[in-house]
């Protein structure tokens, strides 16, 4: 979840953002100074992608059936040793 302090950062850095622009900037000089500023911060967050998140959740789906076969055997080798036992 987004921590509410760094929401309330953003917010008040773009909140300075346009009261610059309203003071001697464009707004074509306003979008690249707020796209910039939210580059940052959520490279800072350490986000990823759909793909990369999807891509992982196959991967861990993958290993938990292999985990589970893996179980599954060494219940039966276990069931096994102790018949012939």
């Amino acid at each position: 979840m987004i921590n509410s302090k760094l929401l309330e950062g953003i917010s008040e850095q773009i909140g300075q953002l346009f009261e610059q622009a309203r003071q001697s900037s464009t707004d074509a000089e306003l979008k690249p100074q707020i796209k910039a500023l939210l580059q940052g911060t959520f490279s800072r967050m350490e986000l990823v992608t759909r793909e990369e998140f999807d891509a992982q959740s196959a991967v861990l789906a993958r290993t938990r059936i292999k985990l589970e076969q893996l179980q599954q055997q060494l219940d039966q080798l276990e069931n096994s040793a102790r018949s012939d036992r």
